[in-house]
C-alpha cells in the first residue's frame, strides 16, 4: 500500500507516500498523526488537506502531466498483470528488522533468504471491488486492508500490537480501530484522506519494472519498485507471479499478485522492510457487512476527526513537537516529490 506531517502531503504503503508529516506503499496500495487526548484528533489549524503523493495510484498529486508518474516500460520488460475487478485475499506480513541490506524484497512466504530472528510475523486481510460505487458519488472503487492484531507500522509508533483497517470508498480514505485492542486516545474513526482512491486495476503502469528484483525468487515473478529519495532511501514495490495459475474460486487463469513490499518507519516501529505476501488469493465478492459497512457504522463523529498518526507516539510521552530530527528513517516522508523518484533494483 500504501504507505508514508508537518505540511501535509506525500507514498503510502497499498501505498503510501507523503509529503507532510514527519512518513509509505505502496501499497499497493498506504498509505498514511495522531495525539494523546480528544482535542488531539480535531482538524488541524491549517486548512490543508491530507493528500499524499502516491505516484498516481491512489490519486493524481503530483502527478501532471499523467505521463510524469507513467514510467516506460522497455522493449522486452513483460506485459503488465492487473487486477482482477473485485478479490480478496488473506496475507502474511513480516516486518523485516535486521540482514535486509544484502537480502532485499521480494520474499517468499517465509523468506527464504532471512532467518526467523530477521523478522516478526503477523496476519491481515484485502478486500477490493473496482465496482463499487460511494453513495456520495465521489469517486469509484472500495478496498479494505485489515491488519489483524499488528497494525501497519508505518507510523512511529512503538506498540503497533493492535488491530487496524485502512478502508477506501471512492476518493475517501479512512483508518479504523477496534474497542478489543484500540490503543489510548485514538478513535475509532478518522479521516485518513480525502483524495486516495483503491488502486485501479492497472495500479502496476505506474511503478517501474525491475528485471533485477524479478530475478530473486528465481525468475519465478515480475517485480516492479521505485526508491523515493530522502534522508533514507523509501522503497515502495508490488510483484506477481510470472506464471498464470487458476483462481482459487473461479478456476480463471491470470498472474495472481505475489507480495507486497515497502519501508516502514524504521525508527520508533522498527520496521525498515516490511512485506505482505498474498495467500488464498481469489476473485470473490467481499461482504458488504464485513467492510464497507463498518465505516458508516464507526464513523460517526461529527466532524470526522483528522487522523495524527505521524505524532501519536510523541504525545503519548508527553513531548512537545519539535523539529523534524535530521535523521528520520525510512517511513519518513514528508519531504518527498516526485521528480526524486527513481527505479529501484536496477
Amino acid at each position: 500500500m500504501s504507505s508514508l506531517c508537518i505540511e501535509r502531503r506525500g507514498l503510502l504503503p497499498g501505498g503510501r507516500i507523503v509529503r507532510a508529516f514527519t512518513v509509505g506503499v505502496l501499497s499497493p496500495g498506504a498509505l498514511a498523526a495522531i495525539v494523546m487526548s480528544s482535542a488531539v484528533y480535531a482538524a488541524d489549524n491549517d486548512d490543508a488537506p491530507d493528500v499524499y503523493f502516491t505516484m498516481g495510484v491512489h490519486n493524481d498529486f503530483g502527478c501532471q502531466p499523467a505521463s510524469k508518474c507513467l514510467p516506460q516500460r522497455q522493449a522486452g520488460d513483460p506485459s503488465d498483470p492487473q487486477y482482477p475487478e473485485y478479490w480478496i485475499s488473506d496475507w502474511t506480513m513480516f516486518r523485516v528488522f535486521q540482514n535486509y541490506a544484502n537480502n532485499p524484497p521480494p520474499y517468499t512466504n517465509p523468506p527464504a533468504t532471512l532467518s526467523p530472528q530477521d523478522y516478526t510475523v503477523s496476519y491481515g486481510t484485502t478486500y477490493y471491488d473496482s465496482t463499487y460505487r460511494p453513495a456520495d458519488g465521489d469517486g469509484e472503487g472500495a478496498m479494505m486492508e485489515h491488519y489483524h492484531k499488528y497494525c501497519l507500522p508505518i507510523f512511529p509508533i512503538e506498540n503497533n500490537e493492535y488491530s487496524c483497517s485502512f478502508v477506501s470508498l471512492g476518493n475517501k480514505a479512512y483508518f479504523l480501530t477496534y474497542p478489543e485492542d484500540r490503543p489510548a486516545d485514538m478513535p475509532e474513526c478518522c479521516l485518513f484522506s480525502p483524495q486516495n482512491h483503491p488502486p485501479r486495476r492497472d495500479f502496476i503502469k505506474h511503478l517501474p519494472y525491475s528485471a533485477n528484483r524479478s530475478a530473486l525468487l528465481n525468475g519465478s515473478v515480475q517485480a516492479y519498485a521505485l526508491t523515493l529519495q530522502g534522508p533514507e532511501p523509501i522503497l515502495f514495490g508490488y510483484a506477481f507471479n510470472k506464471a498464470l495459475s487458476p483462481d482459487a474460486a473461479t478456476g480463471e487463469w491470470y498472474r495472481h499478485p505475489q507480495s507486497f513490499y515497502f519501508s516502514g518507519d524504521s525508527q520508533t516501529a522498527k520496521a525498515p522492510i516490511v512485506s505482505q505476501n498474498y495467500t488464498s488469493f481469489r476473485k470473490q465478492w467481499p461482504q458488504a457487512a464485513d467492510t464497507w459497512d463498518k465505516v458508516g457504522q464507526m464513523c460517526t463523529a461529527q466532524p470526522l476527526p483528522k487522523c495524527q498518526l505521524f505524532t501519536y507516539q510523541e504525545q503519548q510521552d508527553n513531548k512537545a513537537l519539535q523539529a523534524v530530527p535530521a535523521k528520520r528513517g525510512a517511513g519518513v516522508w514528508s519531504d518527498l516529490k516526485a521528480p526524486r523518484l527513481r527505479p529501484s533494483g536496477d
